[in-house]
């Protein structure tokens, strides 16, 4: 059976580039890099270079890059600490209804532990007004957090218009990038924000590394204790093996990154035109002016997601219905039920995300098991009943778009 991986936002695949750099770090150069003998030594330099790599990727100078465990991590640094230096200033944060649940979970956390949190709404295209964001900053705020790129519609913040009041009012500004790194071009000085999350595995790099960028200047408490490692600033014998990894993951993005926007963009939009060509009641979640390159979030009408989700499995096809650090639950996804979709949109939607290895065959493959599989479900579906106003029975009568038929 033929399988199209259909789930890049979720995670890549390693690519061979990058295991070939990391292998050598797992059994021939395995020293500590803290040790001053040859191998550590041999560590030490490989870990300097790939600060160099991701550097280089986003704009920022090496002594700028802080390696951690995971995109998480890092979020999780840069509210918790960064709230901390600055909690004599005043104790309000800002961050938005849209963000993964590593920022949102750690706002809630810092909310118990007494900070206040403002939490900004988006339009239907699932960005944030910038105005909205200036009209939230109290001389009690202190620092804000709003993603680079949604995980789950794609939608890229005007980041630069945000930092840029974030600093007029002298807020520490943060942004989550592990969606946009590699997708869109980035450049922290440009931007000019003070830090920036980022996790490999979302680049074709390994999984448990990611990062976060300070800005220099910036001074925020340790997220971990215990020895010296990076620069101090994080302890944790150094993951050596993934670090080169993520260092070779960010010099590939950083010499694709255009052939591989334009491809993406390209196969997406191939994507949706023949799904909707095909198959009847398909819309777009969000928008399409800012989104990122490679994400289709779409609107199967009348049919419960999760069940195509799982027919498309059987067929080899890997899509998901949300974030994948929440979607072994059932709860409706908190992103599209900001942009204003009603709990039945919701739950009839599927995320598609396009990356490196996808093909035009691949699409037609997943498009003529769409075709099928959305036909055979709303054949038996209530939601696809045929009926009119005085008799409908189906459990959407309220939006159903077939009602007189």
């Amino acid at each position: 059976m033929k399988q199209v991986y259909m789930d890049y936002a979720a995670t890549t695949p390693v690519k061979k580039e990058v295991l070939d750099a990391m292998l050598p770090y797992f059994s021939e150069q395995y020293g500590n890099p803290s040790s001053l003998y040859a191998i550590g030594t041999k560590g030490k330099e490989a870990v300097a270079k790939a600060r160099k790599q991701v550097a280089d990727l986003i704009g920022a100078e090496p002594e700028e890059i802080f390696f951690t465990a995971s995109g998480s991590e890092a979020d999780n640094w840069a509210l918790k600490e960064g709230a901390a230096s600055r909690k004599e200033s005043g104790n309000h944060l800002i961050t938005t209804v849209i963000e993964h649940h590593a920022i949102l979970h750690t706002c809630e956390k810092l909310e118990e532990d007494g900070y206040e949190v403002t939490y900004l709404g988006v339009g239907t295209d699932g960005r944030v007004d910038p105005e909205d964001f200036r009209k939230a900053i109290t001389d009690k705020t202190i620092l804000a957090s709003v993603m680079f790129a949604n995980n789950e519609v794609g939608s890229i913040q005007p980041i630069k218009e945000l930092a840029a009041i974030a600093k007029e009012k002298g807020v520490l500004f943060h942004t989550d990038a592990v969606q946009a790194l590699g997708n869109v071009p980035i450049n922290v000085k440009e931007m000019d924000v003070d830090m920036m999350s980022f996790s490999a595995h979302k680049i074709y790099g390994p999984k448990g590394v990611g990062a976060l960028y300070i800005r220099k200047g910036v001074e925020i408490p340790n997220f971990l204790h215990g020895g010296g490692q990076e620069g101090g600033h994080r302890a944790g014998t150094e993951n050596v093996p993934g670090i080169v990894g993520f260092g070779m993951a960010a010099e590939l993005a950083m010499k694709n990154l255009d052939d591989h926007c334009k491809m993406t963009a390209s196969l997406r939009d191939y994507f949706i035109e023949q799904v909707q060509a095909n198959i009847e009641d398909v819309e777009v979640n969000g928008s399409m002016e800012h989104r990122l390159p490679g994400n289709a979030n779409l609107l199967f009408h009348y049919i419960e997601g999760e069940a195509l989700l799982l027919f498309l499995d059987v067929k080899g096809v890997y899509a998901s219905s949300g974030s994948a650090c929440s979607s072994s639950t059932y709860a409706p996804s908190h992103v599209l039920t900001a942009i204003g979709l009603p709990l039945e949109k919701v739950y009839s939607s599927l995320r598609f995300s396009i990356g490196d290895f996808t093909s035009k065959e691949d699409i037609d493959y997943v498009v003529e098991q769409l075709k099928d599989i959305v036909s055979k479900l709303r054949s038996f579906s209530p939601y696809s009943r045929k009926c009119n106003e005085d008799s409908c029975n189906c459990r959407v009568k309220d939006t159903c778009k077939r009602k007189k038929n």
